[in-house]
This record gives C-alpha cells, structure tokens and sequence, in this order.
C-alpha cells in the first residue's frame, strides 16, 4: 500500500528493472522528480509530495532495488551510476516527455541526482536540481584530494572529521554482514532508532519492504563509492541550477562539504537548516516551501542565485513571528527577516500598523507575510493567536516576544495599577508567548529560536525606571532559565538588551507622579534626547538575526548597552553609583 495519498503509478521498464513510479498533481504543469536515499522508499516523501502536488506534477519513484521496483540480477554492478542514471532518463522520457524536469534529491537520492545534473547525456532534461544531505561522489573525491595533496591543520581536521562521520560506509563496504543486520534486528528497530535519534515523527512509513531495501541498496556503495572517490570526474560541472540545503546538525556529513561548490556549479542557491539528516520527513512544511520558492523562480526565468542575500541562506522560507511589529525594533525586525526571505507574522495591538508592516514585508521579498492583531498581555488573544498561527501557517521557526511599553516615574510615584500595566506587557506577554508558540516549538521536536528583547535597563540599576527595569530583568533571568531548559530540546533562546534606540516607544512612555501637561512634556524631552542619540532600530534588528545565527545568549546593542553590562559583571559598585545621579529628564 502507498503513502503517497491519491497517486497514480505506473511501472516504467528500464534495462533489465521495472521502477515503481507514483505521480500526483496536473501533468500539465511543471514536473518536479523526488529521488529518495537508502535505505528508504519513494513514500519517504509522502508530506513534501502533497505540499507540492497543488502547484506542481510531482512524480516520485522507487530506486531500484527498493519499495516496489524490481531489482537487477546479479546485485553486483547493477546499482551504478551509469544505470541509475538510465532509469532517471526512463522516467523523465515517461512522465515529461517534452519538457525538462525540476528534480529533488535526499541522501542517495542527492548522490545520483548529481550524476545525473553534471553528465553530458542529460543535459536539457533538467530544469533544475534541489540536493540535500548527498555530496556529488566527484566533488567529494576531488575535496579528499585538495586536503591530502596541499594538508593544513584546518584541512587535516575536516578531512578526520568527515571520516569519523562515514562510519557506516566502511561497514556497508563489508561481505553478507549488512544484509544479515537489516533482515535481522535492524530492520525492525530502524524506525524507533530515527525516532529516539533523529526525531522523525512516528507513522506508518518505514514500509514493510524496509530490510529488502536496505540489503539491496547496500550495492549503491560497493558500485560506486570507491571507483568514484579514487578517480573523481574532472568534468563534473552542473549544468544546471542548483539549491543545496544543508542539515546543519546532519550526524553523516559535515557542511564543510560544500565549500568548494562554486567551482563546479555555475547558479548555486544556499539554504541551512537548524535539523538532522532525514528533514524530509522531519521538516516537509519549510523543505516544500523553499522547493516551491526554487522551481518558481526557475520557470519564470529568475536567476535563484539572485534570491540570496545576508542571512538568506539561514532563514529563507522559515517562518518568523514578532509581536510589537507595527513599530520601532519590532517592524525593524519584521522587515529584516522578510529580506532574508522569511515568512512573516507581524503582530501588533494596532491593526493598520501590523497590515503595513506585512506589506512592506512582501515588497522586500518575504514569501508570505501575514498580519495579525493581538494585545500580548491578554492571554485569551494570545492563546487563539497561537492556535491560528499553527494552523493556517504552521509552527513558527523563530520567535520574536519585542512588544512592550514604557514607564518612569519614582518608585513610591508608581501606583499598583501602573506596575500591573507595564508587567502585563513588557513580562507577561514575554511569558505567553513563550509558553504558547515555544510549546509548539518543543512538540514538533525540530528545534527553533526565541528572541526576547529585554533591555540594558534589565542590569542597569535606575531610580528612574524601577517598574520598567524590573520588567526587563524579569525578562532576562526568564530567557537564561527557558535557555537552560530548551538546549536538549535544539531550541535557542536570546535575550536581547538594547540601549537608548530612537523608536517611537520615548513618545508613548508614560511617567508616573505627573500631570498630563508634565507628561506630554517629558515625552516630548525624551524623545528629543532619543533623536540626538538617534541609534536606529534597524541596527537591533541586524543585531537580533546574527544572535539567532549564533545562538547566542545575551546580546547587548549599543555602545552604552555593552558598556553597562561589563560593569554589571565587573563593577557594579560602580554601576549602583551612577544608579543614584538623577536623570536629565
């Protein structure tokens, strides 16, 4: 029985094997051809397939030897990539006779794809190849070569550290042994070994043609990895568009793989991913998406290549969520992540700003870019934000909790009423969304980020800001605790700590003790102070999306910022002292 909902199949004869091939979408539409890698089958691709199916003919097809393809007799030397190239042509020649296809490889299936984008005879029958988690065997024997021809320590080191990853080729190498393992005991504990070690979500998918499967496709190694690996092609150029997605926490291969891959693809497009080997299945919803944005700009004639930016290579077609994102560091923060080709949830309590933030999203090339209205401190709207984010968009990626509100005034000027204000937004709506969205992040169980923007005032002790600093410590010690927590879970947490940022937050600030007229001129003295400072939010928003690329734990931006929290660790007799002198305004 497939997996592949709702697909046709059909058998497609080649040389002396018959391939099992499943097709779903219109045949009128451009083809995209998913090869999939050992010791899987062609359902390995069950949820990327429906994702595409609505915009593309998808075809899927069990590699020989495996699923529901037949397997060549004798084994040996029927699984090389000269044949498997044979039956990718067979199948083109079947499903899209007259136009080229969009193909899509993991693992194994990454391996021959690459064969079949760098030989001279397939040339125009591929529109387009996206590669994940398989190295071209060429590219590979030629990067072997460079480290052990010119070694540095750096080379040597990459070079151990690939083989140390390669464990399981050396073994796949040995006579009779694997194909007793894989109809033996691991081919019935495979599928709870990639659910406790990779996180693959449980299902019906390994079939049950599984240790068949993986004995047979033992042979795409001893055919080829070592002829290849000692005598790489010197010609091995792609002759067409390439996107290469990189599991950055692939236990097989080391990123250090791809290096060199200018040199031999002409229209290369990057994309990292925080995930293990099989993201197939662990991420269909993020790999469809940047599959679907690829092809796209292939077939309206877009170079792909032009699509990579600062940071695209991270967060493009990831979905990003920012609350406050009407204004300041919020729709700073929005616009960032839409350049880098995120997807994007602007959040804000104000309706219009949120809808022009999404629309500026769009025009600085996010691919989708939603809207939505929400006041943070109101659990009950920030619980059905959630459940309509999840729903309608899927798990949010990244999280940005940067809402929040301002207020000074002194301690014993500051009511009850104004310290359940300024914690409902700035503390309290940190919590939510942490707890709804962050929860999320934990059940799928594909890692995430949560960006939590506190403030210098969180270490910086003021006679000034007693309610807002005590908010922003909240704010802090809460992102170094869920940080501890989530760290086994592949979930980042950063808290960001901004100084004196020119936003429109110094204008709505409110000060305690205070008539109205006092208080409209005190915003207005502030705000003028903010504007001489004039540190733009666009440098927070920068600052934000490096600290999620490095995971890092606490980022204070601005000079003042950092300044502050080195006396905090270093002198903070120093830093209550200036706590003392009272502020300008």
């Amino acid at each position: 029985m497939t997996l592949l909902t709702g697909a046709r199949e059909r058998r497609v004869r080649t040389g002396e094997v018959e391939l099992c091939v499943a097709e779903m979408g219109d045949p009128g539409r451009p083809t995209v051809v998913l090869v999939h890698g050992y010791p899987d089958s062609k359902e390995m691709w069950s949820e990327v397939a429906e994702r595409l199916a609505g915009r593309f003919h998808v075809v899927a097809y069990d590699v020989r030897g495996h699923g529901r393809s037949t397997a060549p007799r004798p084994l040996r030397g029927g699984f090389t990539l000269e044949k498997l190239t044979d039956d990718f042509l067979a199948v083109a020649d079947a499903v899209s006779p007259h136009a080229p296809v969009h193909l899509v490889g993991h693992d194994w299936g990454s391996v021959q794809a690459w064969e079949f984008t760098t030989v001279r005879r397939t040339e125009g029958r591929i529109a387009s190849f996206t590669s994940m988690s398989g190295p071209s065997l060429d590219h590979f024997g030629h990067w072997i070569g460079k480290r052990v021809q010119r070694p540095t320590p750096r080379r040597v080191g990459q070079l151990l550290g690939q083989g140390a990853r390669s464990w399981y080729v050396y073994l796949l190498h040995t006579p009779v042994l694997p194909e007793l393992a894989w109809r033996g005991p691991l081919g019935k504990r495979w599928p709870r070994m990639l659910e406790r070690v990779e996180k693959v979500p449980r299902g019906d998918y390994p079939t049950a043609s599984l240790p068949s499967d993986a004995a047979h496709g033992a042979w795409l190694y001893r055919d080829n990895v070592r002829p290849r690996l000692r005598a790489p092609r010197p010609d091995a150029h792609a002759h067409a568009p390439v996107q290469i997605i990189t599991p950055l926490e692939d236990r097989f291969l080391s990123e250090r793989l791809h290096d060199e891959l200018e040199q031999w693809v002409p229209q290369l497009t990057r994309r990292t991913i925080q995930a293990g080997h099989w993201i197939p299945r662990t991420r269909p919803d993020l790999l469809a998406s940047w599959v679907e944005e690829f092809v796209t700009s292939v077939e309206n004639g877009r170079s792909p290549v032009a699509a990579n930016g600062e940071h695209a290579e991270r967060f493009g077609g990831q979905l990003v969520l920012v609350t406050g994102a009407g204004s300041g560091i919020g729709r700073a923060t929005a616009l960032a992540f839409a350049e880098a080709g995120a997807r994007v949830v602007a959040v804000d309590r104000n309706a219009e700003a949120a809808a022009r933030t999404a629309e500026s999203s769009r025009l600085l090339g996010a691919p989708d870019a939603w809207a939505e209205t929400a006041d943070v401190s109101d659990e009950q709207a920030m619980e059905k934000l959630a459940d309509k984010v999840t729903t309608e968009y899927g798990v949010v990626d990244v999280l940005v909790n940067n809402a929040g509100i301002g207020l000074s005034g002194s301690f014993f000027d500051t009511t009850p009423e104004d310290w359940r204000k300024v914690l409902d937004v700035n503390l309290w709506g940190v919590i939510h969304g942490c707890r709804l969205f962050g929860r999320r992040m934990a059940e799928r169980g594909q890692g995430g980020h949560i960006v939590n923007v506190a403030s210098a005032a969180a270490y910086q002790p003021s006679r000034a800001l007693p309610a807002y600093s005590t908010s922003k410590a909240a704010v802090l010690m809460l992102s170094e605790c869920l940080r501890a927590e989530l760290a086994g879970q592949g979930i980042g947490v950063t808290a960001v700590c901004p100084g004196i940022v020119n936003t429109a937050i110094t204008s709505t600030a409110r000060f305690a003790g205070v008539d109205a007229l006092e208080e409209k001129r005190l915003q207005k003295r502030t705000a003028r102070l903010y504007r001489l400072r004039n540190y733009p939010p666009e440098k927070v928003a920068r600052a934000i999306l490096r600290a999620v690329t490095r995971n890092e734990a606490v980022v204070p931006v601005t000079p003042e910022a950092r300044g502050a929290r080195w006396l905090s660790r270093w002198a903070p007799g120093a830093l209550r002292g200036i706590a003392r002198v009272k502020p300008p305004v």
